[in-house]
């Protein structure tokens, strides 16, 4: 079976090694990979002391059905004052990208007044920021050291613990991170 040419639907996951800092060790929820280039949320890194909550309070919307310690992923360095909730198919907003049929995306207040108030979708995360490359631009990282990608599954987006979901996601095509090397071969 040969790899998928587009990433959409799946973890983009940082190599060892990885060269930029804003990526090291990072799980990326692929959202958008086409020609016209690629967009994904950072789904491990929470935001030190920020809380999905305290976020809600912030832009003034009622958070009752907000689990206390949910917290709020750095997604990304590009518009990183913008929020975005990757979530359950359950939920559908009209504004909704419904990604490779496995997750969707959504980037309104809606989402958050919903979830807010106990209606939104049964399974959500909710970040700052996003991955941006344009078009060519990852395909073209992809073939050198820096990336794998990996199926993303419910577990690993919503289930595991946000710092266990990088190892898991390799252990989950079979890789062992201890094992990866931090240096590039070269031939």
């Amino acid at each position: 079976m040969s790899e998928p040419r587009y990433l959409s639907g799946q973890l983009l996951l940082a190599l060892p090694g990885m060269s930029d800092p804003r990526f090291e060790r990072t799980a990326t929820a692929m959202c958008v990979h086409d020609d016209g280039g690629a967009l994904g949320i950072v789904i491990n890194r929470p935001a030190d002391g920020m809380t999905a909550r305290a976020l809600f309070g912030q832009l003034g919307i009622p958070a009752d059905a907000v689990p206390e310690a949910a917290p709020v992923y750095l997604g990304g360095p590009v518009e990183p004052q913008r929020g975005f909730v990757v979530h359950s198919l359950d939920y559908d907003a009209g504004a909704t990208l419904a990604v490779a049929g496995r997750w969707g995306l959504t980037a309104t207040l809606d989402i958050l007044r919903d979830i807010g108030a106990g209606k939104g979708p049964a399974r959500w995360l909710l970040a700052l920021g996003y991955a941006g490359w344009g078009p060519g631009q990852l395909d073209a990282e992809l073939t050198t050291h820096g990336w794998l990608n990996a199926p993303a599954t419910d577990d690993l987006l919503y289930a595991v613990a946000p710092d266990a979901r990088w190892p898991q996601a390799f252990a989950a095509i079979g890789v062992d991170v201890g094992l990866l090397s931090a240096d590039a071969g070269h031939a």
